[in-house]
Parts: structure tokens; sequence; C-alpha cells
């Protein structure tokens, strides 16, 4: 309502999805793609994303059981545009679309995981113990968005539209810089409240340093409507209103891309079963904690049925009795 009242604009609507659930994203995106008359898609903004603070105490897990910032950054993306990409790609020849990747500059010091990251490997060994920690997470989550990023452009590239006519989708990167948003704010306080007051102290250094939330947003802007990348071959990335190089080859490379694609689907897969079990099971746990409260609310019932008949039978006797000749004689 606020963006309605700001814009003028009634056709502004919000519909509610948990980053954290694969559940979750799998019936958001289930029910825009069957929404009948067909919705018309011209952007994805991809801005969605979380830091585990430096003061956390452990690693965090998704829903699903994934370290919540592989599942968030990535992950959820990943599963996100799987879905979506038939109606990415269906979309009409004249139509711009454009999907725009929010990335940072901490994906120089990040690396591909051979595996999805969960927590109860995080004391595995000083290996795991790497993986554990939230910047070199944040990092690695960072990574694995960009090569997938490279690797959706070139699968969207590679459809062949039944009209013959080429495709009008691509993949752009942005990289908004250092703002002062929420998330740098609970980064440089390192979630606790002495950071937040030391934060709150240093605000005038942060307000020299660091650009406003509406500075951030001028790459995501140029990216969304730049005349430029609306032709080409996409998957570039843009910083400061202008594009920069890749600094990590492996964002590149195809090999990697492909190693990173089938392991993410594979995890998806495995971890919606190991959902869709446990919903099951809550459910039919759920639903016979029901049934038995039902059966031990009946007997109660039943008693208190022949609790007011017998009762009724001992106040007819006694009506019978009060009626009687030797009631009346007396």
């Amino acid at each position: 309502m606020d963006l309605r009242a700001a814009t003028g604009n009634e056709l502004i609507t919000a519909e509610h999805v948990d980053l954290a659930s694969l559940h979750s994203i799998r019936r958001f995106a289930t029910k825009w793609v069957d929404n009948a008359p067909p919705r018309r898609l011209d952007m994805l903004v991809l801005c969605g994303g979380t830091m585990t603070p430096a003061r956390s105490a452990g690693a965090q897990a998704s829903e699903d059981g994934v370290e919540i910032n592989f599942a968030v950054n990535y992950l959820a993306n990943f599963h996100l545009l799987s879905i979506l990409s038939p109606a990415i790609r269906a979309q009409p020849p004249d139509r711009d679309v454009r999907v725009l990747f929010a990335t940072c500059s901490s994906y120089m010091g990040g690396t591909l995981p051979a595996q999805v990251p969960l927590p109860s490997r995080a004391a595995a060994g000083a290996a795991s113990q790497r993986r554990a920690d939230p910047a070199a997470a944040y990092a690695a989550s960072k990574l694995a968005l960009m090569t997938f990023a490279c690797a959706f452009q070139k699968h969207l590239a590679a459809y062949k539209r039944p009209d013959g006519q080429p495709g009008n989708a691509r993949v752009l990167l942005v990289d908004p810089g250092w703002s002062r948003t929420p998330g740098m704010r609970r980064y440089l306080a390192g979630g606790s409240l002495w950071g937040l007051l030391a934060y709150l102290v240093l605000w005038p250094v942060w307000w020299l340093v660091l650009k406003s939330a509406e500075q951030g947003a001028q790459t995501f802007l140029y990216a969304a409507m730049e005349a430029e990348y609306g032709r080409g071959d996409g998957g570039v990335l843009l910083k400061e209103c202008r594009e920069v190089k890749v600094a990590r080859q492996e964002v590149a490379d195809e090999e990697q891309q492909k190693a990173l694609w089938e392991l993410s689907e594979r995890a998806v897969e495995a971890l919606e079963k190991q959902a869709a079990l446990r919903r099951a099971k809550e459910k039919a746990a759920s639903e016979g904690a029901k049934a038995g409260a039902e059966e031990g609310a009946e007997p109660m019932k039943a008693s208190q049925d022949e609790d007011k008949g017998s009762g009724s039978a001992s106040e007819r006797s006694t009506a019978r009795k009060a009626g009687s000749r030797r009631s009346k004689k007396a």
C-alpha cells in the first residue's frame, strides 16, 4: 500500500515466498506459472540474501538443513529459476526480458563447494571449520551464484524458439557496492549489541565511506533500463553503472558450471524428497493425535449420556414414588 500511495499505481501487488524453504519457493513459482491467463514477465531482480554475523554461535541452517548462506543466496535462486525457466523462454519475441542477480566483491575470496554445505559437517574437521566461517560461507555462496548466472545465460541462449526468433532473455550481474543498508549494518555490527553501539558511534565515518541505499540502487536501475543491455549476449557484470571484468575464472569455466548445476539439481531433488517425507510424517502424526482426541472424547460423551440417562431414570422413579398412594396418604 505504501508503494501504491507513493507511485499512484494501484496495479502493484505483493506475494510472499520464504527463500530459506525449497517447498515455499516451489509453491510460489508453481502458482505463478500455473496462473490463467499466463502472466506477463519482463524482469526478475534477485536481490534477496543473507549473511550470518561474524559473532554468531555456530553455523545456521535453513528449513531444509542447508547452511543458511548457501541456501538463501544461491540454492533458492537456482530452484526458483529452474521452475520459472519455461516462462522466461516463452515470452513474446518483442519483449525485453532481463534477469538481474545481486552480487558483491566477496565472491573473489570464495570457493565452489564439492557438496552442498550442511551445518552438521561444521565440526567434522579443520576443512569443515573453514566452511563454517560466516565470511567464507557468504563468499562461496556469491561465487556459486555468479557461476550459475553465467550458466543460466547459456541455458537461455541455447533455447530454440518455435517462432524462429532470437532469444530475448538476458542475464546481468549487478554489484551495488558498499551501501548503508540493513545488511551492511548487520555485517559491520557483527550481530552483537556492542557492535551495533560501535556502528552508531562511528556513524559519521560510515556516512562518508558508504553509499546511501539510493546510490547503491543506481546500478540496478542502470541494468534494468539501459537499452544497450536489451541486445547482445548478456552475462556481464556491472558495477558503478559500467561493465567490469569478472575476477574469478571459475565463473566462466564450463566444466565448473556443469558440475555446480548437476550438484544443485541432485541436492534440490534429495532435499525436496526429505522435506516431503517429513511433512507426510508430521501430517500423519497430527491426524493420529486428532483421531485419538476424538476417540477419547466419544467414551466421555457416552458416559455423560449414561449419567444423564440414569439421572432422568432416578428422577422418574422419585416422581412415581411421589405420586403413589402411600405418599398421598402421608
